[in-house]
């Protein structure tokens, strides 16, 4: 008896993430709009030594000012791949930090999160979970994607303990994988799969609800 390679035919997704408000109890995640989001955005992360070490492992910034920013964010708002979404916190209507859905493969039922920064006052708070909660569930639980990927520098701590907490699985490091701002970069592959996202959601809803 024969057996194929990687188990039963499986079928692609007919589509990737939505380019559209997400609403949580606490912040939502809207599409970029440079005009209306850089005055926000970069009040939030610039001004300070922290906040701009958001910058540390980003692939540009810090920014010399509003303007810069704001060139910076037109163009990438057009951008179906990756699909930037800035954070908002509900309360204040001020937009707090940005995310993005990236890497998207519908043939594969996989994409990526990425370009994930908070101001440093929602870095330890809910920001995250609750953003992650809409992101993967409209990975998992709405187009029926098999793989998140969340990928950072090897040398970014910070990062790689959210990934784990947020109940990511470490795969490992590919070595000099990209030169970042003149340096190089090792970059530290993290996964969720779908089978994993049950329990991992559980955990993030307990979270928000605690």
């Amino acid at each position: 008896m024969t057996t194929t390679p990687g188990g039963p035919p499986l079928e692609p997704a007919l589509e990737g993430p939505r380019r559209t408000v997400y609403e949580g109890a606490r912040i939502a995640l809207s599409p970029l709009d440079a005009e209306r989001d850089a005055a926000d955005l970069f009040a939030v992360s610039h001004g300070t030594p922290e906040r701009e070490a958001i910058w540390t492992w980003m692939p540009a910034g810090p920014f010399g000012d509003r303007r810069a920013m704001e060139a910076y964010l037109r163009e990438r708002a057009g951008s179906a791949d990756p699909l930037f979404l800035s954070v908002v916190d509900r309360e204040s209507g001020r937009r707090v930090g940005m995310t993005s859905f990236m890497a998207i493969a519908p043939e594969a039922r996989r994409l990526e999160v990425g370009f994930i920064w908070y101001a440093p006052e929602f870095q330890r708070g809910r920001a995250n979970n609750e953003a992650m909660l809409l992101m993967l569930g409209e990975a998992f639980d709405r187009l029926g994607y098999r793989r998140v990927e969340w990928k950072c520098d090897a040398e970014n701590r910070k990062s790689r303990r959210a990934a784990l907490r947020l109940g990511f699985v470490f795969e490992g490091v590919f070595r000099q994988h990209l030169i970042v701002k003149g340096r190089n970069r090792d970059t530290a592959w993290f996964s969720m799969l779908d089978g994993e996202w049950p329990a991992a959601k559980a955990e993030l809803l307990r979270r928000l609800e605690s």
